[in-house]
Order: structure tokens, then sequence, then C-alpha cells
């Protein structure tokens, strides 16, 4: 029934290692403090029992507490489970230590979120090493190797896959050594990111598992559509609707039906291509925005307290600009509000944004967003504008149209000429030398920006801090977002 299905896959060796660090936050409290082992330990932004859970021990995903569910539901599957709330510090000490160790084997390497990483191996010394003492200790034979043949020979591969695994087993001992002896990871190896990514998701925790040509169709046996990574509910009703229920008949599926008929676009062949193990997914897109969000656990309309958060609220969001050297031109104010009907609202969550009742609005400024109190008047200008018809339980500011400063378009001169006045001195008219004002403070504004932020690189967040937000140190509180690795 399904002897075309590998006819047109990716029969190179596999490159391409994913590796996800198991249960992140949970796990790494679970290091930190020895009390929390063996016990069900859920991470929440809040603490109150309508938070969500970020992330979850092992013992506690064994009784159905995962992503997206709250408290109160967490305390009720879970009885005794310790929630936490997260340590960000904590989890970016690790997320470099993670990438310390990686970089011991690719130079090549690309992180996609906070508890996960992609090395390339195909130029890496530790592989060619790795191979030559398999090859010395003869558990391959040599003489069987062709690898100057255009079709690799089975010794070849074997030696490619069992060095690739080798360098596997090292990595996890190595991250148990960096990160602490709890501290577990998922790996899988691949031709492509994909199928890294898939294979990463086998034999949780602490799994390891390569996927090539000769047994693709094995893994992609008794799976589910959602089980493969970039699959949503969306594109699962997509394919049902051509009758592909599995990803066997994913893999079977012909290529116009995927371009013509499930995705209607390119997408179409990037999917066909993308489950044979071939990489479509090497494209890196700009960032777009930088923003920062803020559940109000004091749900107000008072227009002083709300300017108070929106301050901080800029100043995170200037900080992550300016360490990144972007200026924006754009700004966008969100507010969510507490409905009369909260049944039909759902909770202070920003997954649940779109069902809130809201006011947001977002312009065009004609000058450069780089500084905490550029970016503060911008914003407090529209939080002005806004029709507040109830209590804010949700703030968010955003930047956009985002450009390098560095290089920067400079006026030749410092000063440019101002109207025709006459002189008395001369007794006729003179041009008027008047300063760049715009260029010339923009540029202080920036220096003095770069100032505080090194002092507070050095000395802590917030050691210096606009007046207005003195006394708000618990009140909008520092955090990692899964998916946010460009700012660690």
């Amino acid at each position: 029934m399904y002897t075309n299905r590998t006819a047109l896959t990716n029969t190179s060796l596999p490159y391409t290692v994913h590796i996800d660090l198991n249960s992140c936050f949970a796990i790494i409290e679970q290091q930190a403090n020895r009390l929390l082992r063996g016990r069900p330990v859920g991470v929440s932004a809040y603490d109150t029992p309508r938070g969500f859970v970020l992330a979850s021990s092992y013992e506690a995903k064994a009784k159905g507490v995962k992503l997206g569910v709250n408290v109160a539901q967490a305390r009720a599957m879970a009885p005794g489970i310790v929630i936490m709330t997260p340590d960000p510090a904590k989890y970016r000490e690790a997320h470099k230590l993670f990438k310390t160790v990686l970089s011991e084997y690719s130079s090549d390497i690309s992180p996609k979120s906070i508890d996960e990483f992609v090395l390339d191996m195909e130029n890496s010394p530790v592989l060619k090493k790795k191979k030559h003492e398999i090859r010395n200790t003869k558990q391959i034979r040599s003489s069987k190797i062709a690898s100057l043949k255009p079709r690799i020979s089975d010794a070849e591969r074997q030696l490619h896959n069992q060095a690739m695994l080798q360098i596997g087993h090292e990595i996890k001992q190595k991250i148990r050594e960096s990160l602490g002896e709890y501290v577990t990871v998922n790996i899988g190896i691949s031709t492509n990111k994909f199928l890294a990514k898939y294979a990463a998701g086998f034999g949780k925790p602490d799994g390891m598992t390569l996927i090539d040509h000769t047994n693709l169709e094995q893994y992609y046996k008794d799976q589910i559509l959602v089980d493969l990574p970039g699959i949503n509910i969306k594109f699962r009703a997509r394919l049902r609707a051509e009758g592909i229920y599995t990803p066997l008949d994913f893999l079977e599926a012909d290529l116009d039906t995927l371009k013509k008929r499930v995705f209607k676009s390119i997408n179409g062949y990037h999917w066909y291509m993308r489950l044979r193990g071939y990489e479509t997914d090497t494209v890196e897109f700009s960032r777009k925005s930088i923003g920062h969000q803020h559940a109000l656990s004091n749900k107000t309309t008072d227009m002083a307290e709300l300017e108070r958060l929106l301050m901080k609220l800029c100043e995170k969001t200037g900080r992550r600009l300016r360490k990144n050297n972007l200026y924006a031109t754009g700004i966008h104010l969100y507010l969510g509000f507490v409905s009369d009907m909260p049944m039909h609202d759902g909770p202070s969550s920003f997954e649940n944004m779109p069902n809130i009742r809201s006011w947001h609005h977002g312009e065009r400024v004609f000058y450069r967003l780089y500084s905490t109190l550029d970016i503060y008047k911008a914003a407090k200008k529209l939080l002005h504008q806004a029709k507040i018809p109830a209590r804010v339980k949700i703030m968010s500011v955003n930047v956009f149209k985002l450009a390098d400063w560095s290089p920067e378009q400079l006026s030749i001169f410092d000063t440019v000429q101002g109207p025709s006045l006459y002189s008395k001195e001369s007794g006729k008219k003179d041009r008027v030398q008047v300063l760049d004002a715009d260029l010339r403070s923009a540029g202080a504004r920036k220096r003095v920006s770069d100032a505080v932020d090194a002092i507070n690189n050095r000395y802590g967040e917030f050691v210096i801090t606009p007046a207005v937000m003195l006394g708000m140190q618990g009140d909008i509180l520092d955090r990692v977002a899964f998916g946010q690795v460009r700012d660690l």
C-alpha cells in the first residue's frame, strides 16, 4: 500500500541535532532545590487560582498537569503540588550554560527557544574526530567504507550514525555536569530541522532518537497528526478534509493535493519536502516588533496608576530595544478590561487576549523611539486617547517599524542656516546659524540612555529608574517567554 513513500526521501547522512531541555522551568527548580525532586512541581506566571501553568515536572505531568492548566485545576489534579512563580535569572543562566556545552561540538548553533537548540554538525571537527576513533577501534571496518563514491555505503552510514549517537550521549553527560545531575535533555538527530525536532519528542524524558530514510516510516507509524511539529488544529482540520488522518497518510499524499487543496500555497510543497527529510526551514525572519505585557493584579481605572505601570512597561521595552541597537518609529498600546460577564471573558492571560473586551491603537511617529522617555511620551499620548469603560486588567506596549541605529544617516554639519536677518554691524542681511536641535538632542538622549543601561547592567535592573517608577519593584515582574531568545 505504501511502496512509493520512500522513493523521494532524503538519503543524505543526518547532521542536524535538536536538543530539548526536559520540562525546562520545572526541572531547573528541582535541580536548584533537592526538596522538590520526585514531587509534582508547577511553574506559573502567578500563583493565584487562575494563573496558568507554564511548565510542570514529570511527576505533575503524570497526573495531568500540563501547559495551560490553571493553578486551581493543578491543585485538584495533583494534591500537594508545589506551585512556584518564575525565576528568570535562573533560567537565563541555565540557557547560557546549555549553549556553552553545545559550542564545544559545533560553531553552527541556533537557539530556538529558552530550552531548545539546533546544531549543524556537518563541519564539526568533533564529528570527524569521533569517526576516526571508531575506525581505529575497529568497530567499523575501514575497508568497507567508500566515502568517495556518490552513493553512501551501508558501512559509512553505520559509522556516521554511530558517531552521532555517541556525541549525543556525551552532550547529555556534559549537560548534567554543567547544569546539574537532575537535568535531562531529549536529543533528536536527522537530515533536517523538522525531523530532528520530531525525533526529539520520542522517549521523554532523557530520550535520544535518530531518524533517516531507513527508519522514517517506522517513526511515522502509529502517530497522530498533531504529534508532528508545526501541525496545529487548523492544519489538522484541512488535512482530515482530504482524508489525511495520520503522518503516514501525510507522507503518502501527492504534491498537487498538498499544494492546491490542503494548504493552497507554496506551503504545500514545503511540507511535501519537509516530511521527506529535506531542509525547508532555513529562512530566519527579521524581528518585526518589541514589547512587554503585564496582567494587573490590582485592576484599576486610575489614570495616575496606569501611567506608572506604563512607564515601567516602556522601560522594559526600551531596554530590549537598546540591547539590540534598534530604534522604532511606531508605537502600539493594548488595554484589556474587566468584563461584566466573567464567564464569557476568561482569565487574564495573554493567550485569552482575543476574547477580552479591549481597546488598542497604534500609530507611526516621525522621530526615533529609542530612549525610555521617548517611548513613554508616545505611549502616554495613546493612553490618554483610550476609552476606558471598566477596570484595566491587561496592558501591553509594543514598538514596531524597527531599524538599526547604526549606521545612521547624519547631517554633514552640526548646524543649519536660519532665516536672513539685518545686521547693524555689516549693514546687510546675514544668514543666522541655528542648532539642529532634533539631531543633537536625539544623539544626547541616546548617550544618556546607553549610560543608564550600562549602569543597570552592571549593578542590577532598575538601579537607576525614572522617578515615577520609585517603589514599583514588584509591580511588573521579570518574565522569560519560551520563544524569546534574542534578548538573552
